[in-house]
């Protein structure tokens, strides 16, 4: 899987150059700052494939001493970096075009400038399409990232050529510039979004779709031992996740039966994963008289109390720390 993934970079970076120079040299053909704007872009996508590949071949390493839970973050490091080189180039547009606006040149060339920049906007669409389809089947943020950066630069150059054509029909060369600062705010907000995404990553913050997952996957394999789980944490390591839970079992249980069970929800969690899973399991007694009123064991021997409703578990519910008998009460 990560060897794939190192292919898709390479990839990625090869035709990112073959696209730098189509672009660098529609913007030397046409003088066209709107144009310059996509062509700025293409650096930032070399650049960018290039420390990805980097983060690819890191994140791949075996876990060791120093990091114990594997090296998987330096994809979110890697999508900020990102996020951060097309901020910067859409700051560069943005002062580019505001000079040029008021010390204007001649534009040239526009229709053959078009067609290039169509053509490589397309090959980008492809790609990042590609890209983003493999991000989400290896579990790779920097696939993913490379992916969308990828699909909006071709969004921008779609664009940007039919503003190009505007001007190339009307000959209002200053809607070059306008064109260009209304493009480089796009890029900022992109920008922006992969930056975000990076330091929620980086800061272990919750990460919404990875919770759920894991309650929907636990949900359809739920067994009537498993009164109760809790204290649920999941983090993802690039293509990596770990989870702590805690799992309430039946008081009765002897050591070996507890020990059966924990393995049967460490096997659901790791057989349907397709990177590393890691998961730790804490093993609480129940409670009966705070139990027994949710307890999905129908043929219990022990039982103190009727039972009463069958708690949903949710990822709210089960991300707290404490047994849902609360639910109840609360």
């Amino acid at each position: 899987m990560e060897r794939e993934k190192a292919n898709w970079i390479r990839f990625s970076f090869i035709f990112s150059i073959l696209l730098l120079i189509i672009k660098f040299y529609s913007f030397y053909i046409t003088n066209s700052t709107a144009i310059l704007t996509d062509a700025l872009e293409s650096i930032v996508n070399v650049v960018a494939a290039a420390f990805a590949s980097f983060s690819i071949y890191l994140s791949s390493r075996p876990r060791d001493d120093n990091h114990p839970y594997g090296h998987g973050k330096i994809e979110f490091f890697s999508a900020g970096v990102e996020g951060t080189l097309i901020i910067l180039a859409g700051l560069f547009i943005i002062y580019q075009s505001v000079y040029n606006f008021f010390f204007p040149h001649d534009l040239e060339n526009l229709f053959e400038g078009i067609l290039l920049v169509t053509l490589s906007g397309l090959g980008n669409g492809v790609l990042g399409m590609m890209l983003q389809k493999k991000g989400k089947q290896l579990n790779s943020l920097t696939l993913e990232a490379s992916g969308k950066h990828l699909l909006t630069d071709t969004m921008t150059s779609l664009l940007l050529v039919l503003g190009v054509g505007v001007i190339y029909l009307t000959d209002y060369e200053f809607l070059d510039s306008v064109i260009a600062i209304l493009f480089s705010f796009y890029i900022i907000y992109a920008g922006y979004g992969l930056v975000r995404r990076s330091v929620a990553g980086l800061m272990d913050e919750a990460d919404p779709i990875a919770v759920t997952s894991t309650v929907t996957l636990i949900n359809e394999n739920r067994r009537s031992n498993w009164i109760d789980i809790h204290n649920m944490r999941v983090q993802q390591y690039g293509g990596d996740r770990h989870i702590d839970l805690h799992l309430t079992l039946p008081y009765y249980l002897n050591l070996q039966e507890v020990h059966d069970e924990v393995e049967k929800l460490e096997s659901v969690l790791e057989n349907n994963w397709p990177g590393v899973m890691e998961v730790f399991v804490h093993s609480d007694p129940c409670i009966p008289e705070k139990c027994c009123h949710y307890c999905q064991i129908k043929d219990c021997g022990v039982r103190k109390y009727p039972m009463k409703t069958k708690i949903e578990w949710t990822a709210v519910n089960m991300s707290k720390n404490q047994k849902h008998y609360h639910d109840l009460i609360s």
